[in-house]
């Protein structure tokens, strides 16, 4: 996959994701049209809820199938990537009909993880969830 792209086309690929992580980045400082700025940002986790065991797998007549259908569970998580910010999921929801836990990512401000462990630790006190298992086929 990677022969098919320039030295060209990488250099213009990472120039355009520090343009995006700078903007990213204005936005939590507020250095973007006179606004105060954030402390977090609250996402989902995932776009979807958790796939069971074998979901996310190719077969000999689609193996791309596999990267496609991954692409949710990573579409709230991979921005920040690369942004390089910290961030935490935490399981504040859990899926009834599957006793699955539903993440919730907080996003901090560069060097911030102070802030997300903080307020991690508050939700877990508020929200425990240490002692919460899955079923096993999950």
């Amino acid at each position: 996959m990677g022969r098919n792209y320039s030295s060209g086309d990488y250099l213009r690929a990472i120039t355009s994701a520090h343009a995006w992580t700078r903007r990213v980045i204005q936005w939590f400082t507020a250095e973007v049209d006179g606004g105060q700025g954030f402390d977090l940002l609250l996402t989902p986790t995932m776009a979807e809820p958790p796939a069971l065991l074998g979901d996310l797998v190719g077969t000999a007549d689609d193996p791309w199938r596999a990267l496609g259908r991954a692409t949710p569970f990573a579409a709230y998580t991979a921005p920040f990537n690369v942004t390089g910010q910290p961030a935490i999921s935490v399981p504040l929801y859990w899926e009834a009909s599957r006793n699955l836990p539903i993440g919730v990512q907080l996003v901090a401000n560069q060097y911030r993880e102070d802030l997300l462990i903080q307020v991690a630790s508050q939700l877990e006190t508020a929200r425990p969830w240490a002692d919460r298992r899955p079923p096993v086929h999950a």
